[in-house]
């Protein structure tokens, strides 16, 4: 199991030094960090665990606030509560209760703390085998019905412009990118061309969601020689049967490679 935890916390006390002696000792790496956005945001990609360590400042920081709810209902990352009965509620006031993998208030019982990390490590060391898919949809409700869609079989990340999508794969690998045809200011056409123009990224895999039927709409999405398309009026049966067969193609075609 990776025992790995990012823990947020506002400066040092002798409550969060015992905390991470303690975590430390049940074979954990804590990677400390501030309380800020730029802070948690150079770390994210280490663990998928946050440990929260609240206090009073929580009142005045929504900006946080806002972003951690966006990296677990975007990234699923699993959040971590430390605090007053007072403070938590001031985070769900931002965060939904459904979002927040854990809570405890405090005085802590660490066992219970420990126990409970060890239960998310496991459920983040599953998730690791998941194959990583990036959806890119400027339409914030279809993105959300995919997720639900997807979610039970792939790890899955949500964007909703071409420029966020180009941000995240700077340093993020995924296995597959869904890109919406038609987004405004960078559409999917002019995203792909920036992913394979690129070495890091031009062999991510691509394929294009187009809401467009008609043959001469599918011969453009064509042309441009994506991965494949999907009709966003595709079922869900549909959606998981053909990402299954694109997961297992690909499966193949390394094999074959590496038989070379």
């Amino acid at each position: 199991m990776n025992k790995k935890a990012i823990m947020i916390r506002k400066g040092t006390s002798f409550m969060v030094n015992a905390i991470q002696k303690n975590l430390e000792e049940a074979g954990y790496e804590i990677l400390p960090v501030d309380v800020t956005v730029a802070a948690v945001s150079a770390k994210r990609a280490e663990s998928d665990i946050l440990i929260f360590y609240l206090g009073d400042f929580v009142t005045s920081a929504s900006e946080l606030l806002v972003y951690l709810k966006d990296l677990c209902a975007d990234e699923e990352k699993l959040l971590v509560l430390l605090g007053t009965k007072e403070e938590i509620e001031t985070v769900n006031e931002t965060i939904p209760s459904a979002l927040i993998a854990a809570q405890f208030t405090r005085p802590l019982d660490i066992k219970s703390l420990i126990d409970e990390l060890n239960r998310l490590v496991q459920v983040t060391d599953e998730n690791a085998h998941k194959k990583t898919i990036l959806l890119v949809d400027d339409d914030v409700t279809f993105l959300k019905t995919l997720k639900g869609w997807l979610s039970a079989t792939y790890r899955i990340t949500i964007v909703t412009s071409g420029a966020q999508a180009l941000m995240y794969i700077a340093d993020n690998k995924p296995d597959l990118i869904l890109l919406d045809y038609e987004m405004p200011v960078t559409n999917g056409p002019q995203v792909l061309e920036m992913i394979r123009s690129e070495t890091k990224t031009g062999t991510i895999p691509v394929i294009f969601l187009t809401g467009k039927g008609d043959r001469e709409s599918v011969m453009k999405v064509v042309a441009l020689k994506p991965d494949g398309y999907l009709l966003k009026t595709t079922d869900k049966e549909t959606l998981l049967k053909s990402l299954a067969e694109f997961f297992e193609k690909k499966k193949y075609e390394q094999l074959h490679e590496m038989q070379k």
